[in-house]
């Protein structure tokens, strides 16, 4: 998460949202509530590339795995059973 530098309340945010925002636009602003950081307002292009950098792991089969990456797995498997056969 990037750093942020202004720190606002909530009662702050509804009454000087215009500056909040403003800021925001130039870097991420946190909102407080109870004293507790609660929010963080940034811009597009910030929430965007933060969403691209996220963890984007995905579930896939053998049917959609590409033919050299089950080319590989294939090698893998037959080298595991080869030494386990030479080991008996």
């Amino acid at each position: 998460m990037p750093r942020t530098h202004g720190s606002y309340s909530t009662s702050d945010l509804s009454r000087k949202s215009g500056d909040i925002i403003a800021e925001a636009l130039r870097h991420p602003v946190t909102i407080t509530q109870r004293n507790k950081p609660r929010l963080v307002l940034l811009n597009i292009e910030d929430y965007e590339r933060l969403m691209r950098q996220s963890d984007v792991r995905s579930v896939g089969t053998i049917e959609t795995m590409s033919d050299e990456l089950f080319d590989e797995f294939e090698r893998a498997v037959d080298n595991y059973v080869n030494k386990d056969e030479t080991r008996r």
